[in-house]
C-alpha cells in the first residue's frame, strides 16, 4: 500500500472505482508530466450531492459535496498514475464549479472542501492554485463539480 493511501486511510477515505465518462471525453489526459483530469461531480453509490447551494443544499452539506469530488479526482489520479498515488508529486491547479442559488456568495468556502482534501492527502505537494466559480446549472443537477491540472512522477 503507498504512503499516500496509508494516509487516506487513516483519513477514512475509501476511493471507490473511477467514475465512467457521461459524454464524448476521456476522464484524464496525460501530457508529459501532468495529467488533466476531468471534472468530477459530486456522486457516490448512495446518489450523492445534488440541487442548487443556497436554496436545496447548505453550506455544510455543499463542502462535503465538494470533498466526494476531490474523492473521485483522487480515483482518477490513481488510475493515471498507473494505481500508484505516490507518484502524484504536485496538484498543480483545481477548478471548482458551485451550482449556486442568486443569493449564494460563500463558493470558495465550498471548494474549500476539495482544497482541504487535497492538502491532507498529498501535504504541501497537495497546496495548488484554484478558481471557484458560481455556476447556473450543473450536470444531471449535481451541487458540485471539480476538475484537476496533477503532475506525477
Amino acid at each position: 500500500m503507498s504512503k499516500v493511501e496509508e494516509r487516506l486511510n487513516a483519513l477514512g477515505v475509501v476511493l471507490p472505482e473511477p467514475l465512467a465518462p457521461v459524454a464524448n471525453y476521456v476522464p484524464f489526459v496525460v501530457a508529459g508530466d501532468l495529467v488533466h483530469i476531468s471534472g468530477q461531480v459530486s456522486v457516490d453509490a448512495s446518489g450523492g450531492f445534488r440541487g442548487v447551494v443556497g436554496e436545496d443544499v447548505d453550506l455544510e452539506t455543499a463542502q462535503r459535496a465538494a470533498r466526494l469530488c476531490g474523492i473521485n479526482l483522487l480515483t482518477q489520479m490513481k488510475a493515471a498514475a498507473g494505481g500508484d498515488l505516490d507518484r502524484v508529486a504536485r496538484v498543480v491547479k483545481l477548478g471548482g464549479f458551485v451550482q449556486a442559488g442568486p443569493t449564494f456568495f460563500d463558493i470558495p468556502k465550498v471548494v474549500n472542501g476539495c482544497s482541504d482534501l487535497m492538502v491532507e492527502t498529498f501535504g504541501d505537494a497537495g497546496r495548488h492554485a484554484r478558481s471557484a466559480v458560481g455556476v447556473y446549472r450543473l450536470p444531471l443537477n449535481f451541487a458540485v463539480e471539480v476538475d484537476a491540472v496533477v503532475q506525477i512522477r
